[in-house]
C-alpha cells in the first residue's frame, strides 16, 4: 500500500508559481518521510524530479516523464533536535520557518520570509536575500537517495557557493538540522515586518513568477543590466519582462512555458551583447517541449 497521494497526468502549472507547465506522467505527495522511503523502494520506476513549491523551476509544455515527487504539503515538521539544534523538514516553507524561528527567539533566519520556496528548495540552491543565505544556518542534513536510502552528513561536506551547492548528486535533501543563536522575538517580528514590507513595495507580487530569474553577476545585478539593456516591459506572447523589476519575468495571463524561456534567451543575449556580461539563470528548466 501506497502511503501519501499518487495521481497520472497531474498538470504541473498547478504546482508551478509561474502557472505553466504541462503534465507529470506521475505526481507523488508523500506525507511524511517515511511515505516516500517506503514509495521508492517499492513503487518507483523511471527518472524521479524533485519537487517543492515550484518558485524556481520552469516546466516546459510537454510536461515531465516519470515521477513527480512534491515535497511541499508533506515534509512539514519542525522540532528541537537532541543537540538544541531546530530539526526542519524539507517540505517546510521559507516563510513559516522564518516565523517560527522568530517567535521561538531564535535569530538568523528572518531573511528565509522573502524567499517563496521550501527548505528543500533552499538548500539545494543555497538560497538567499537580504544578504543572508541558507547554508551558514546548517548544521547537518539528510539526503533521501532514488534508492529510499536516507543518509547524514555535516554540512561540511557540501561544496557550497552564491546560488550553488555540490555534493547532493542524484539525491535531494528531506530534513536539516539548523543552528540558530537566540534572539529577542519582538526585535525579530519587526525585522520580518520591515523586510516583508519591501519586498510588497519593491517586487511585482500581482502576476505569477519564479522570483528573480537570473543570478547577479560578480559586482553588479542583474536587474540593473537588464533595465539598462532597455528590455523593461519586453514580451513575448504574455510572457513579460517586468516593468517594476527588471530581473522578474511575469506571467500576465496565458503565457506557456515556451514565451518564459524564449524570452529568458532574449534577454541573455541582449545583455551579453551590450555589456559582454553572461547572465546566469537562478531558475532550473524541467521537462520536454510541445510540438504543437
Amino acid at each position: 500500500m501506497i502511503g501519501g497521494r499518487l495521481r497520472l497526468g497531474e498538470s504541473l502549472a498547478r504546482h508551478s508559481s509561474w502557472r505553466v507547465g504541462g503534465a507529470a506522467e506521475r505526481f507523488y505527495l508523500p506525507a511524511t518521510i517515511e511515505d516516500l522511503v517506503g514509495f521508492l523502494r517499492n513503487f518507483s520506476y523511471g527518472p524521479i524530479t524533485w519537487l517543492g513549491l515550484g518558485s524556481n523551476v520552469l516546466v516546459r509544455d510537454g510536461g515531465i516523464p516519470g515521477t513527480v515527487v512534491c515535497l511541499a504539503h508533506g515534509l512539514d515538521q519542525m522540532a528541537t533536535g537532541e543537540h538544541g539544534e531546530l530539526v526542519v523538514e524539507a517540505g517546510v516553507s521559507a516563510v513559516k520557518l522564518a516565523h517560527f524561528a522568530a517567535r521561538a527567539g531564535l535569530a538568523g533566519a528572518e531573511f528565509l520570509a522573502g524567499i517563496p520556496g521550501t527548505l528543500g528548495g533552499c538548500l539545494a540552491m543555497n538560497a538567499g536575500a537580504h544578504g543572508g543565505e541558507t547554508w551558514p544556518l546548517v548544521e547537518w542534513v539528510e539526503l533521501l537517495h532514488p534508492n529510499g536510502e536516507l543518509e547524514r552528513r555535516p554540512a561540511a561536506a557540501f561544496q557550497v557557493g552564491y546560488r550553488s551547492v555540490r555534493g547532493q548528486g542524484d539525491a535531494c535533501f528531506v530534513r536539516a538540522g539548523l543552528r540558530l543563536p537566540s534572539g529577542e522575538p519582538e526585535a525579530l517580528r519587526a525585522q520580518l515586518r520591515a523586510w516583508q514590507n519591501q519586498r510588497a513595495a519593491t517586487q511585482p507580487l500581482a502576476w505569477p513568477s519564479c522570483g528573480s530569474v537570473f543570478r547577479n553577476p560578480p559586482g553588479d545585478y542583474a536587474a540593473r543590466l537588464i533595465e539598462a539593456a532597455g528590455l523593461k516591459g519586453r514580451r513575448i506572447g504574455d510572457a513579460e519582462v517586468s516593468t517594476q523589476h527588471a530581473n522578474f519575468i511575469l506571467n500576465r495571463g496565458q503565457a506557456r512555458a515556451r514565451d518564459i524561456e524564449a524570452l529568458v534567451v532574449e534577454v541573455q543575449e541582449a545583455v551579453r551583447k551590450r555589456f559582454d556580461v553572461v547572465l546566469r539563470p537562478e531558475m532550473r528548466v524541467l521537462g520536454e517541449d510541445f510540438d504543437d
